[in-house]
């Protein structure tokens, strides 16, 4: 069985090996044992159930909450080679019934369906015909009202193993802690399965978390550098969500917004302009992305703090799931925190879930605030041991130093209490640089002590040091009272001197983007411009094939197989094949085409001298063997050795281009040349020059070449 899943993965993924507890898992449904699988978004959960699936008979059932999934998972498996289908209310009577026909008939791998769906009218009745062999529960966390996106129809799934005792069940999901886990176990009615828990580590995604101020800026400042680039900005509620796509599109950005509010058919099309890239940028509330499998994601921004790392890692995991590099940013404010929790408080749950779901924000309001490498805290969330720092995130790019604040503490909390905590940041900043501006001068501000005894900081530092204060908590805001400051018990700690403050020293922004910009080479050397320029070229042709077949561009290949093949070039079937994620449908449908594009691509780009692509020289001569002219001719108009001409011929061969060897030597010549190898039993790996003396140089070099060519396909 082992072998099978190999070949399985590499003739419909176009994968060598498995991604680590992949094969474990596999093995285990294989043996018809239950099992939950936690894995983080992109870390190759589908696979666990899909390989089974494919090469067992029967099948398998995949239980999934949202439509989208359904249909993007779907069209992916199809475009594979794998027959599969899905149940939603998005199809008509008549495409329902041909789908359950398929099933009946056992013409069906794969069958996708909402859990409302599955315990609706018959369906149950119709799985005891239908050989079912497997129940794959995705996004499993909504079975549990601990987890951080229950669904009470999920519940409904605690029957499942009821009425099919025999059928094995695999429960997936990208975020659970303990408690949840077990949750889903029990829900499920498998306490005793194995749980396989991969590592939560995605190191191709860079952790960032940035000051709440001026958003849209720095936002169209982040666009400007990803052109063309793919991403989500999740913001927390719908108007916000419109404000900020409204703002990208009048600055010439492809944005467009997504919320539960928006009419079906609207939601419907921006999902679809977004996975086809027609949209660049998709603006959105938590209501999308839960199963989008677009792979080509290259980041996400979290404009508003969420409430929970799990569904914090579930969103900024949608970037990169092809592996390549991605982007993760979080803008930070005190005012999120407040939001989240008057939205707890204001819930109708109950006091236990309450307390738990405050001391989730805490956990998220920590990983804000932190000054150690952030990739740390996430692990540790997920109890996932990491005893070295990641390098990828901004903590360990620009390390944090502290400093005693206390006496820059003391200030700001006097300005507060001087003007009877009636200022926000503007005006606070105003009294204690000393600014004689008319409100500063109306309000008489300017007789306080404390005016103008901060004159030794800049704006933007005591801006960013109010900040600092605000989130550890040294002062609050009251955002009902135009956002003034308010002193709390720990503020009248710090101004009595029983109690140090200490916070991060300040780096003005231009000072951290010149230390990141020292790190980027000022020049991209040649191959690198080079292998760029194909990526775009090849990402075009993705997206023209993909709209002539009505698909997300990613169906076709992902981000990571176009960039794998801008690296190496391939120009033959076995080269194209060799690439990750080319499998033999794949090839079979787009790898002559992507192949001619590397092609015309080297050739444009080829100067004399110069090798854009590697084996170019062999398709010139196979250019020419195809119009029909002879190894003569053709070594005469590429100024070559009719011997090179030969060996350009056999590796063609080699390479699985269609090459009539027989044709380019004639019988006598070939059973002369192998007799007389077979007589001193010399083969084509052995120096030649015996042979070549023995046949009284008779032969060239590329005749004895060709012949022992032949001779191996004969034989």
């Amino acid at each position: 069985m082992s072998d099978n899943k190999l070949e399985a993965l590499k003739k419909y993924f176009g994968y060598d090996s498995f991604r680590p507890q992949q094969a474990e898992i596999i093995d285990t449904v294989l043996a018809n044992e239950d099992c939950l699988v936690l894995m983080p978004t992109g870390g190759g959960k589908s696979v666990c159930f899909q390989i089974p699936a494919i090469i067992r008979e029967g099948l398998t059932i995949v239980v999934s909450p949202l439509i989208a999934l359904m249909k993007d998972q779907v069209e992916a498996l199809r475009g594979n080679g794998v027959s599969a289908a899905y149940l939603n209310s998005t199809l008509s009577s008549s495409e329902q019934d041909r789908v359950m026909w398929q099933a009946k008939v056992g013409e069906l791998k794969l069958l996708y369906i909402a859990p409302e769906r599955l315990f609706s009218g018959n369906t149950f009745e119709f799985l005891r015909e239908w050989n079912v062999r497997l129940f794959a529960i995705d996004e499993s966390h909504c079975i549990s009202s601990w987890g951080h996106d229950f669904r009470p129809e999920y519940r409904q799934l605690t029957n499942l193993k009821q009425r099919f005792p025999d059928v094995p069940v695999i429960a997936l999901t990208a975020t659970a802690d303990r408690v949840t886990r077990r949750d889903i176990l029990k829900q499920l009615n498998i306490e005793h399965a194995q749980t396989f828990i991969a590592s939560f580590d995605r190191p191709n995604l860079s952790l960032n978390v940035l000051p709440g101020r001026k958003r849209i800026e720095q936002i169209k400042s982040f666009l400007n550098k990803h052109t063309g680039q793919a991403g989500i900005i999740y913001c927390l509620s719908r108007k916000g969500t419109e404000t900020v796509a409204a703002s990208l599109q009048n600055a010439g950005f492809r944005a467009e917004c997504y919320h539960a509010g928006l009419p079906a058919e609207k939601r419907s099309k921006v999902q679809e302009h977004f996975l086809r890239d027609d949209i660049q940028v998709i603006v959105a509330t938590i209501a999308f992305g839960m199963g989008i499998d677009k792979s080509n994601v290259r980041w996400v921004i979290h404009y508003n703090l969420p409430s929970n790392v799990e569904s914090f890692y579930q969103e900024i995991g949608r970037a990169g799931r092809d592996g390549s590099p991605a982007d993760t940013t979080l803008f930070y404010s005190y005012m999120d925190i407040i939001t989240r929790q008057d939205m707890i408080n204001n819930s109708d749950q109950s006091a236990e879930q309450k307390e738990l779901l405050h001391a989730k924000l805490n956990r998220m309001k920590q990983y804000a605030e932190a000054d150690i490498c952030r990739r740390r805290i996430l692990l540790s969330y997920f109890n996932e041991a990491v005893d070295h720092d990641c390098g990828n995130c901004d903590v360990c790019r620009n390390p944090r130093t502290r400093f005693d604040a206390t006496v820059i503490a003391q200030k700001a909390l006097s300005g507060i209490a001087r003007t009877d905590q009636k200022v926000a940041m503007g005006m606070l900043i105003d009294i204690l640089r000393g600014s004689r501006n008319r409100n500063i001068l109306q309000h008489g501000y300017d007789r306080l002590p404390t005016f103008g005894v901060g004159n030794e900081l800049r704006g933007e530092e005591w801006a960013e040091y109010i900040s600092q204060l605000l989130n550890s908590g040294v002062m609050d805001i009251a955002y009902d009272e135009a956002h003034a400051f308010k002193l709390n018990p720990v503020s009248r700690q710090v101004l009595k001197g029983e109690r140090k403050i200490e916070l991060v020293k300040f780096i003005p922004l231009a000072e951290r983007k010149a230390k990141e910009e020292e790190l980027i080479p000022k020049e991209k050397p040649k191959q690198e411009i080079i292998r760029d320029a194909l990526f775009e070229q090849l990402r075009l042709l993705r997206k023209q094939m993909a709209d002539a077949l009505a698909v997300p561009p990613y169906v076709v290949f992902s981000d990571a197989t176009l960039s794998e093949m801008a690296q190496k070039k391939p120009i033959s079937e076995a080269q194209m094949k060799a690439v990750s994620g080319v499998g033999a449908e794949k090839f079979r449908r787009y790898g002559e085409a992507f192949i001619n594009e590397i092609l015309s691509f080297a050739k444009e780009n080829t100067k004399p001298g110069t090798r854009v692509v590697k084996g170019l020289t062999y398709i010139e001569t196979l250019d020419l063997y195809k119009n029909g002219y002879s190894v003569k001719v053709i070594s005469e108009k590429r100024d070559l050795n009719p011997v090179t001409i030969i060996s350009h011929l056999i590796k063609l061969k080699e390479d699985g281009h269609e090459i009539d060897l027989k044709s380019l030597i004639d019988d006598k010549s070939y059973k002369t040349i192998i007799n007389a190898a077979q007589e001193i039993q010399i083969s084509k790996n052995d120096p030649l020059k015996p042979l070549f003396e023995l046949l009284n140089e008779q032969f060239d070099y590329g005749q004895i070449r060709l012949a022992f060519a032949l001779w191996e396909e004969n034989n």
